[in-house]
């Protein structure tokens, strides 16, 4: 039996988990979900109905998606991303982006929805509560991780490809060239690539769909 992950291909929490699992090359049961139809399996395994989950084959769930990741990398870290994405800075740095970046981003995302502030006000809360810091990071090495990436990579790299997907002509125009570049270095990776395939949203009784493809560590 093969770990079953739920999974939502747009989700920045779901991506860093995926991103993981390919990198780590373990094999996982992959079931895609449509968030507005969560399926039953998947809430009475965690009825938050929050994504990524993953259940091991002895029942165990890991529902917060750094233990995903963690989870993968303990099983295979043929990059040493735990070694080199787990510092106090670089946690701290991913705590930052879990708590007040993905507030502000969410905001800035659906200003809409948040009237009481513009737009431009939560992205500029963003920018000085993360980008900043990334971009002070960057400009010393090329990743997180120094000359390689790191977990701490891998687990903000999707948010931040949310934030700069909002406003793609501000950021690309933007001051933060050393975070532009890591991103893009992000965007364009075969590790990217082999974690956004498309699936049609699982329903009991489906095919069993192994992610990732291979299970070895994409170059």
């Amino acid at each position: 039996m093969l770990p079953i992950l739920y999974s939502f291909r747009r989700c920045p929490y779901a991506i860093r988990a995926r991103l993981a699992l390919c990198q780590a090359g373990v094999s996982v049961e992959l079931r895609e979900v449509v968030l507005a139809r969560k399926p039953a399996d998947m809430l009475a395994i965690s009825p938050a109905g929050t994504v990524p989950v993953l259940q091991l084959p002895s029942g165990e769930v890991i529902a917060q998606s750094l233990d995903v990741m963690r989870w993968a990398l303990a099983q295979h870290d043929p990059d040493g991303w735990l070694a080199r994405g787990n510092t106090a800075a670089q946690r701290a740095l991913t705590d930052t982006c879990d708590r007040a970046f993905k507030h502000a981003l969410d905001r800035y995302k659906y200003a809409e929805r948040h009237p009481e502030r513009s737009a431009h006000a939560w992205r500029d809360d963003a920018v000085a509560c993360l980008i900043q810091p990334l971009e002070i990071q960057l400009t010393q090495a090329p990743h997180l991780g120094g000359e390689q990436p790191g977990l701490a990579d891998a687990a903000i790299f999707p948010f931040v490809r949310q934030f700069a997907a909002v406003d793609a002509a501000w950021w690309a125009a933007s001051p933060w060239v050393a975070t532009r570049r890591w991103h893009d270095s992000w965007v364009a990776s075969a590790l990217m690539a082999a974690c956004m395939h498309k699936l049609a949203p699982w329903q009991p009784g489906a095919p069993v769909t192994v992610f990732p493809p291979a299970a070895q560590a994409i170059p």
